[in-house]
């Protein structure tokens, strides 16, 4: 249950140290490592966002 309630929490935007907070955990690797499942299309979702942040970054410095 611990392990759904923090991928559930991750998932819906709270942050890794507030989770970490939550299930008491002394360590963040605990926490990233052992209890936060991230579903696949959540790390594609990031990396496409990330591309389109940095592609616009980049906007001003190409001609």
């Amino acid at each position: 249950m611990r392990h759904f309630c923090a991928s559930q929490l991750y998932g819906n935007g709270l942050d890794l140290l507030a989770i970490q907070e939550v299930l008491g955990h002394f360590l963040i690797a605990t926490t990233m490592m052992r209890y936060i499942h991230v579903q696949q299309t959540r790390v594609e979702d990031a990396w496409v966002a990330g591309m389109e942040r940095a592609a616009k970054r980049l906007e001003g410095l190409v001609r």
